[in-house]
């Protein structure tokens, strides 16, 4: 059993304030013996992050104490020759175990970062893959992490507030494809609209059917998964795929 938890943040004067009061949450879901945290995309005072050792100190502490998995979201990062968007993973060691690339900046952003080009698998309390944002869109990218081993995804997101049906609706698709749990953490203030949600699966005669659990006016959400039950769904699922022209 995987206990998966979801912070939805809020508007901060600065980084330092923000992380001061995130902090609070994280140790709240912490003492409810929560293996593994997602949080949106973006949604400090200041985006561009170039050391996540010293700007998630405090996280990185509090994963080592209750022995979690925290994605802090998703921000900007210059390497020695571009920009990217990047979801750091600190692991329950208290350390950073890697970084996820963003496959698909989004509109503007295409201006100024590089994509990545890999899916990468994180395993700590279960196998896991990171879905930044607008790469939700694209359904080659949740069926390629399924594909390599992930038993759930997670998802930082920025989602503006007339964005909110569209992205329910990929989130859900893409959990009913590949027969496989999603959380997705969005940021809430006057232009970003929230309703961070954790989708389920269950079957009822032969039909898979999403149970959508969503924040709404609290910041955090917790919900406990048997991964082990999907797997035969999702082996099906594949199976059944065929290829064609």
């Amino acid at each position: 059993m995987v206990k998966a938890g979801i912070i939805q943040t809020q508007t901060y004067r600065s980084n330092k304030e923000g992380i001061r009061k995130v902090s609070k949450l994280l140790d709240t879901l912490g003492k409810r013996k929560t293996d593994i945290v997602v949080l949106p995309e973006q949604w400090l005072h200041i985006n561009e992050i170039n050391d996540f050792d010293s700007e998630f100190l405090d996280f990185k502490e509090i994963a080592k104490k209750y022995h979690m998995t925290i994605i802090p979201g998703a921000f900007y990062q210059r390497t020695k020759k571009d920009l990217v968007i990047c979801s750091p993973v600190i692991g329950p060691n208290g350390k950073i175990i890697g970084k996820q690339e963003k496959i698909h900046p989004f509109d503007y952003e295409k201006k100024s970062i590089r994509h990545g080009t890999e899916a990468k698998i994180f395993n700590t309390c279960c196998k896991f893959g990171i879905i930044i944002c607008y790469d939700m869109v694209f359904p080659k990218v949740s069926e390629v992490f399924t594909k390599k081993g992930a038993q759930i995804l997670l998802s930082p997101s920025r989602i503006v507030r007339r964005g909110i049906n569209p992205w329910t609706t990929y989130v859900q698709a893409r959990s009913l494809e590949n027969r496989i749990p999603i959380i997705a953490a969005n940021v809430k203030n006057r232009k970003y609209g929230g309703q961070s949600m954790i989708i389920d699966l269950f079957e009822n005669n032969k039909v898979m059917l999403p149970k959508i659990s969503k924040i709404k006016n609290k910041s955090i959400l917790t919900k406990n998964f048997n991964l082990s039950k999907y797997e035969k769904n999702r082996k099906i699922r594949y199976l059944d795929s065929r290829k064609f022209q």
